[in-house]
């Protein structure tokens, strides 16, 4: 085991002590969200300011940008991969062109970048002791729902134990007193929703292992809270996206397939539930709320979402309006398509293989108590949302067809 030394106070020549410095590490620095066949990166932020973040998400690249434009110092730590797979943050490297880390001549803040995983304890325990962290933010997760079915046990280990693994590391390195904790909580815990809308006080009821698997990291979360006055909060946010989504995530997918049927690089794509309705908002928005959680004089878990409610269905009408089509329905269940009303083709289809083995059909979040604690409110609309991740995608397809 790792062992720990003593966290440090810096003095000036005078013997005064410096001002604090603001530091943080990322567990998911590189993304928004955990892709099936990625590795996963962790990042540790410190608020001393130090705060620690853990996760491949997309997320963890806003994050990482909006702390070091309040002049953070962000770790980043990343699992071994034998190619680059920091695309998301290449832009907050002082040398993108080398991958060389340092102070970022815009925004004053500095990045560092280490190896490590959420699996292995003895790792987590070395870099929360070398960095010494103040804020410590777990956003590293295997967190596509659908794929939790097939890695069940590797998603238990990440996304439930993982949490538990860095939790005792902030123990055994003696730093419960001085450092703040968010943990990426997620919608997901509700489940089979038990009342709509849904907030703090209502019941669990997740449908999947993803889901699952967050709930023990909920739990742990607040039992450390608890046991050791450790200053930890869960943020349950509901589906928040990005143009910097994961491609095989249902928005993405959508956002990607109406930009190559817009250039005439495809005709058509497949989906599941069209009739899934989900709470969506945009991840920058998100991580602002993140770090309004760990400013706070007392720790509270907190819901994050926008209060309105979108089907899939609804994603696939306005990204083709968005670039003038506009798509007209046909046929029930598996056998529904989406036809263009101005050509007639058929661009969307429904395949059974989307299908979860059980479903979260509908998701719709209460942020009242965010926006009354925090003064936290969504920014972004659902439209404004859709339009970007389309333009994203087309400016994409248009320079990589094969992207």
């Amino acid at each position: 085991m790792a062992q720990c030394t003593e966290p440090s106070t810096s003095t000036g020549a005078n013997g005064e002590l410096k001002k604090p410095r603001k530091v943080a590490v990322i567990t998911g620095i590189t993304g928004q969200v955990l892709q099936y066949n990625r590795t996963l990166p962790i990042t540790t932020l410190t608020h001393r300011l130090r705060p620690h973040l853990t996760k491949l998400s997309l997320d963890g690249s806003y994050l990482a940008e909006f702390l070091l434009e309040k002049g953070y110092e962000v770790h980043g730590i990343l699992r071994r991969s034998s190619s680059f797979n920091t695309g998301r943050i290449e832009h907050l490297y002082q040398n993108p062109q080398t991958h060389t880390e340092g102070k970022d001549g815009t925004t004053g803040g500095h990045m560092k970048l280490h190896y490590g995983d959420l699996t292995d304890s003895t790792c987590l325990v070395k870099i929360i002791n070398q960095v010494k962290p103040t804020e410590i933010y777990n956003l590293g997760a295997q967190s596509h729902v659908k794929i939790s079915f097939e890695l069940a046990e590797y998603t238990a280990n990440v996304d439930g134990v993982g949490t538990l693994r860095l939790l005792d590391a902030i123990k055994t390195c003696g730093l419960t007193n001085s450092v703040k904790f968010y943990q990426a909580s997620t919608s997901e815990l509700y489940g089979k929703v038990q009342e709509i809308p849904q907030k703090e006080t209502t019941p669990f009821y997740p449908r999947s292992p993803y889901g699952a698997a967050k709930l023990y990291a909920y739990w742990i979360v607040v039992n450390f809270r608890e046991a050791y006055n450790l200053f930890a909060v869960n943020g349950i946010l509901f589906n928040h996206e990005s143009p910097r989504r994961g491609a095989n995530f249902v928005t993405r997918k959508i956002s990607r397939s109406v930009a190559k049927i817009h250039l005439g690089q495809l005709e058509s794509f497949s989906l599941g539930n069209l009739d899934s309705k989900r709470d969506w908002g945009h991840a920058k928005d998100y991580v602002e709320a993140m770090w309004l959680m760990l400013q706070q004089e007392e720790p509270e878990d907190l819901v994050i979402a926008t209060g309105e409610v979108h089907s899939v269905r609804e994603f696939v009408e306005k990204s083709f309006k968005h670039v003038g089509k506009t798509i007209v329905w046909e046929g029930k269940d598996e056998n529904e398509v989406g036809r263009c009303q101005e050509t007639g083709v058929i661009h969307v289809k429904v395949d059974s293989k989307y299908y979860r083995p059980t479903e979260v059909e509908y998701l719709q979040g209460d942020s009242t108590k965010a926006l009354t604690k925090l003064g936290w409110k969504a920014k972004i609309t659902f439209e404004e949302l859709v339009k970007e991740m389309v333009d994203a995608d087309i400016h994409l397809m248009k320079n990589n067809p094969n992207a």
